[in-house]
């Protein structure tokens, strides 16, 4: 049975081809606000780090009235290492807009979700967007869009896919590549035309959650679809577990989606999205069934993470002094509701009870959460990202991702240069007016502090994208930072003098009247050892005159880093300590004796 008054729909690509600013078209275009609305940019990214960074982490609900059918619109991520959030909310959706740059073409991720949303057998719609970019090429991106159904799909009906050309920025669509359009009317009547309406079946309740919010006031809230019978407010329910645990529950409160808002109503139907309120131990995954036939749905799956990283109790002189939550309790309480609410991170515990092994789909995934862990007023310190290894027929075998980095021709060759040093294979060059685009294949170990390197060395010029692909045999070693670091012997304020005198021995990333402590690390060394140094000395002062007149001081404004930029820096031996107020280097063991006997240790 066919629910025609609704259609499911997913905006899926690749980070930065315009999702955002399309559902920010769709809404101006179904009047979901007033004319002399004052509207933002990226109305959906209402997170403040997605404000900040400008990408979506978040997976977001709306729905649209048009010609009478009601449109529910889900905006996903287009970061890699937010996939997780595409894989559990395709699940929700009957179709697929496929959103491509008129410029870029397929990119890695475009690849990898429209693979997913071929796996979950949804309707594809492919958007060419952006065709108002003067330099786009929407023929050849096109074609490299039907190569990528060619690779991924195994029916050829799927190669009879709808194209639409539009500008999300200039508000309109076309069917015709040569022409402009007026509206996004071709766009939003293709919708209807070709995105199937949700097909039910008969029988008892069945909704599975995909995703669920906390309330202050009403708990946590489960959100889902409806995928048989229908849901009754105050109608009592049997909760499946993914692990297998049933218990009985009440739906207290069904909430519809309607516009940017939610509508309360008594009742929810087969093949529509809907807001759970009452049931406080609903989970992603969980089956809200019929009592008296419970019947649970397929587990949600997503792909395994790639990276880990260590947190641990900040144990450094400054404990304390600038977070609210830092013992082992707030840090583990906080880590096992995030596993809870994003599926494709895990959280591991190990003798040492102050320290917890995180895994996650890459350093910006985890380092969103460690964001708003200091933003919350949580104070941590967290190791260097590693890894995640398996042993495949007896041998390990680590991840390798597909890499693509766009650079100038001036800088081409210390890309080529730098990337072969990290075991990565060259396979493929394109030129087009802005210079090279160059394909690799690299382990995912390789890519840790590339990005910051590749920046450094062609003067910014450059643009990366990376996704997994497999896992492949190990390689031999991947070169790591070639220079050492400058700790600081004591603790105290740096002191201009000092910080003037010892320019020549590398780069500072304090400023005068910062305040540091013993093993803190304070610069990079302009060789391969690492080196304390005394940066609170203080000029001598006397009563005699001085013959000369004292040399001005100099030095260069210290470098700063952000939250990635200092994961990708530290080695094993060090943390990044984050605050609220602060993101420090230091040394896992601050005195220096010690970390000299446990380097001998490490070479006997």
């Amino acid at each position: 049975m066919l629910v025609k008054n609704i259609r499911n729909i997913a905006i899926i690509a690749h980070v930065d081809h315009g999702k955002t600013t399309l559902v920010d078209t769709m809404m101006r275009f179904c009047n979901l606000f007033r004319k002399n609305q004052v509207m933002q940019d990226c109305f959906l990214d209402s997170n403040d780090q997605e404000r900040e960074r400008g990408i979506t982490i978040l997976s977001k609900n709306i729905s649209l009235m048009y010609k009478g059918i009601k449109i529910n619109l889900i905006d996903t991520p287009g970061h890699a290492d937010f996939s997780g959030e595409v894989e559990r909310i395709l699940k929700m959706a009957d179709g697929a807009i496929l959103l491509v740059d008129a410029h870029d073409g397929v990119m890695p991720q475009t690849k990898f979700v429209l693979k997913k949303a071929l796996e979950a057998k949804l309707k594809p719609l492919v958007v060419m967007n952006k065709m108002d970019r003067p330099d786009g090429r929407p023929q050849e991106a096109l074609d490299s869009v039907y190569d990528l159904f060619i690779d991924l799909s195994q029916d050829e009906d799927a190669l009879d896919f709808p194209v639409i050309f539009a500008s999300g920025k200039n508000n309109w669509s076309s069917l015709d590549i040569n022409k402009k359009g007026e509206d996004l009317a071709p766009l939003m009547d293709s919708i209807l035309e070709n995105i199937p309406p949700p097909e039910v079946q008969d029988g008892p309740l069945q909704m599975q959650i995909t995703s669920f919010e906390y309330s202050d006031y009403v708990g946590r809230i489960g959100i889902g679809r409806v995928f048989r019978g229908a849901i009754h407010k105050n109608e009592k329910v049997c909760l499946l577990k993914n692990n297998g645990d049933s218990t009985e529950a009440t739906a207290k409160q069904i909430y519809v989606f309607n516009g940017l808002g939610r509508e309360e109503t008594d009742c929810a139907t087969a093949g529509d999205l809907c807001a759970i309120v009452g049931i406080d131990d609903v989970g992603i995954g969980d089956t809200l069934a019929d009592l008296e036939h419970p019947e649970a749905m397929p587990a949600i799956t997503v792909e395994e993470p790639t990276i880990s990283m260590v947190f641990a109790v900040n144990d450094s002189p400054f404990y304390g002094q600038e977070g609210k939550y830092v013992t082992s309790r707030h840090i583990r309480d906080y880590l096992m509701r995030s596993v809870k609410k994003d599926v494709s991170l895990r959280v591991e515990t190990s003798n040492n009870e102050s320290h917890f092994k995180v895994f996650g789909r890459g350093i910006l995934h985890l380092s969103v959460m460690i964001e708003n862990m200091r933003r919350a007023g949580y104070e941590l310190a967290v190791g260097q990202p590693q890894v995640v290894n398996k042993k495949i027929d007896g041998k390990w075998h680590e991840p390798v991702e597909t890499l693509m980095v766009e650079v100038g021709e001036d800088f081409a060759g210390k890309v080529i240069e730098e990337i072969a040093l990290r075991k990565g294979e060259l396979q493929n060059i394109e030129y087009n007016n802005e210079g090279q685009v160059q394909t690799y294949i690299i382990p995912s170990r390789g890519l840790i502090g590339l990005r910051t390197t590749l920046l450094n060395s062609c003067s910014g010029d450059i643009v990366m994208h990376h996704r997994f692909l497999e896992y492949r045999a190990q390689k031999g070693e991947v070169m790591k930072r070639k220079n050492g670091v400058i700790t600081s012997m004591d603790t105290g304020a740096v002191v201009g003098y000092a910080l003037s005198n010892l320019q020549d021995r590398g780069t500072f990333f304090v400023s005068p009247g910062d305040v540091t402590y013993r093993g803190m690390i304070i610069g990079e060394h302009c060789k391969s050892g690492d080196v304390d140094v005394n940066i609170q000395k203080e000029k001598k002062l006397s009563n005699m005159r001085a013959s000369g007149k004292d040399k001005e001081l100099r030095f260069a404004p210290a470098i700063r880093f952000s939250l990635e930029e200092a994961l990708e820096f530290i080695q094993e031996d060090e943390w990044v300590e984050v605050t609220s107020k602060s993101i420090r280097l230091r040394k896992k063991l601050l005195d220096p004796l010690a970390r000299k006997k446990a380097s001998m240790h490490q070479h006997d």
